[in-house]
């Protein structure tokens, strides 16, 4: 599909100053200027993260307030219910609170929703569930903040509720009438409970608003350790980061700020594999001989967790996590890596499905439906659509009259704020500014369509669909070297909200073009006396027009090739077209 370019440009003289203030190379420099890095400091902070790094996790609101009452379950002596949520970020922190509360000797059950029986987050379900085991607080993780139905059952049933959550709150108005039964956080709606903590609420505070739902378990475990009291410190929470890394990575969270830490140390744990379910996740993924990079992880175990989730029940993986024995934790890695090999394949069969129908001429967003189709895959199938046509994605399942949806967006689309614009037509809806679940008659899915697309029209969307292709700076071939690669790995881990590096070179020499393996074009680029290998991966449709063409322009990230026990520079290719 075609891209807009575009070259970030900065005063040189700023990017030189930079470069020898901070002792690194002007283009590197140039990077983190395009990462929103104006000084020295902002730039040595991003450079060497740490745990000293970490805020203060007194500084959540209501954080206070949650360790208080958890302090009077440990002096009552009550049994706690932790209730999780089925991806990969619900499932760690479930893991997380659970581990936590356990070692202050704390009497803890868990309850994952399943998809299909229980459908998203916390409902009134979960407080019969609660009620049976006896439990006198419920702690939400990775859900919560618009279940107020289920909040103000637990409230009748003199259950105590601390909520966790990362999603986004309730306005008032959209709340309705229901926003008298609930307490007031200025202009949202948040259900009644002992402590609501989500940054969320409190967008002021940058530092906490992006962290995913295990990030916040992470820092609730961090306020347990801090207070001393308990019978916990940072070297029962410190090897908790892998799962937090997991659910970072996994929720698609930007990698920045506090997420950037709790990647990066949650890497070195991950690495370290000092968790029984590490090392067999590790194994089952064909990863004991690679380095664990954060782009790694996202297509081999983080797709294994989710897969229990979408397609069977997810309450199995905390106990893989909180396994003890390598014979427990290979048996259940074994069996998520089955579930993903059937998930693989449901979800080929919806998209193809699904593919067949899309328009790809039509502007506005992509909205389709089928009756069975599986709704475990339906975000992936959203995802991928979204991906392929650069527009936002609404995938539905009917049964019996009713479509439960997924939706997935483009960068230009808040798609929260979007189903708000259409909210007297849905039943149900909730998640983030780039996904979301939905639920509507599905009757009204022909309205529903029509009204998101003039949600998107009137906020100009439709104008922004061409995606851009953002290139950090211009470089040319001698500038590509082995302590540039070097370098530029001090930006690691990257992914959403710290993407891998771009650049981009003009006017080169396509030298024996040809595609190899699954459609990759492999070719060396050649300017003046100097030539180096390049390869783009699934871009063979490019080979006819740079064969045509004397010259060209390529956009890249410079890589390293180990082959034959060598190690070799190379271009991995991300756009190429005949130079101007």
């Amino acid at each position: 599909m075609h891209r807009r370019w575009f070259l970030n440009r900065t005063n040189p003289e700023f990017v030189s100053y930079l470069s020898k203030a901070a002792s690194i190379s002007p283009i590197l420099s140039q990077v983190l200027i395009n990462r929103g890095m104006k000084s020295v400091s902002d730039i040595r902070d991003f450079l060497n993260p740490g745990m000293t790094g970490l805020s203060d996790p007194y500084e959540l609101p209501d954080m206070k307030a949650a360790v208080e009452r958890v302090r009077a379950a440990v002096q009552r002596n009550e049994r706690v219910l932790v209730h999780g949520d089925y991806d990969t970020d619900g499932v760690t922190a479930t893991t997380i609170m659970v581990y936590s509360l356990r070692t202050l000797g704390l009497d803890v059950r868990y309850f994952i929703p399943n998809r299909m029986l229980h459908g998203y987050g916390f409902n009134p379900h979960a407080i019969a569930v609660a009620k049976q085991a006896g439990a006198k607080l419920i702690i939400t993780v990775d859900c919560g903040i618009t279940s107020l139905e289920a909040a103000d059952l637990a409230s009748e049933e003199k259950i105590d509720v601390i909520i966790t959550d990362h999603h986004e709150p309730l306005k008032r108005q959209e709340a309705g009438d229901r926003s008298q039964k609930t307490e007031d956080k200025t202009e949202f709606i948040v259900p009644r409970a002992v402590a609501v903590i989500n940054p969320k609420l409190f967008p002021h505070n940058e530092r906490f608003t992006v962290l995913s739902g295990a990030g916040i378990a992470f820092k609730f475990a961090q306020a347990l350790a801090a207070d001393g009291g308990f019978r916990l410190s940072a070297e029962d929470t410190d090897p908790l980061l892998d799962l937090a890394a997991l659910g970072t990575l996994a929720d698609v969270v930007p990698l920045t700020g506090e997420n950037r830490i709790i990647l990066k140390e949650g890497l070195r744990y991950i690495h370290s594999s000092s968790r029984p379910a590490m090392r067999a996740l590790r194994e089952v993924s064909g990863l004991n001989s690679r380095e664990v990079r954060a782009g790694l992880l996202s297509f081999t175990i983080v797709p294994r967790i989710n897969a229990a989730g979408r397609i069977a029940d997810a309450t199995d993986i905390i106990r893989l996590f909180l396994a003890g024995s390598e014979e427990e934790a290979m048996d259940l890695s074994l069996w998520l890596d089955r579930l993903n090999t059937e998930r693989q394949k449901i979800e080929e069969a919806v998209y193809q499905e699904a593919l067949s129908r899309a328009d790809a001429a039509a502007a506005g967003p992509i909205v389709l439906s089928g009756e069975g189709w599986h709704q475990g895959v339906l975000g992936i199938v959203a995802s991928r659509l979204a991906e392929e046509f650069r527009r936002p994605a609404f995938i539905f399942s009917v049964e019996n009259g009713i479509a439960r949806g997924s939706a997935r967006s483009i960068p230009s689309f808040d798609i929260c704020s979007g189903l708000a614009g259409c909210k007297e037509l849905l039943l149900a809806y909730g998640g983030h500014k780039q996904a979301a679940g939905i639920k509507l008659l599905a009757e009204n899915i022909p309205v529903f369509e029509k009204a998101i697309h003039d949600v998107m029209k009137e906020g100009g969307v439709s104008e922004s669909l061409v995606p851009t292709l953002e290139i950090d700076a211009e470089i040319t071939l001698p500038e590509i070297t082995h302590a540039l690669i070097k370098e530029l790995s001090l930006l690691e881990p990257v992914g959403f909200g710290n993407p891998e590096p771009l650049f981009g070179s003009k006017g080169l020499e396509v030298l024996s073009p040809k595609i190899v393996g699954r459609n990759h074009l492999r070719l060396k680029l050649k300017k003046n006396s100097q030539t180096i290998d390049a390869i783009g991966f699934d871009m063979g449709s490019s080979l006819e027009p740079v064969q045509s063409s004397l010259l060209s322009d390529v956009v890249f990230t410079p890589a390293i090739n180990e082959w034959n026990g060598g190690k070799y520079l190379q271009l991995v290719l991300k756009a190429i077209r005949p130079a101007a």
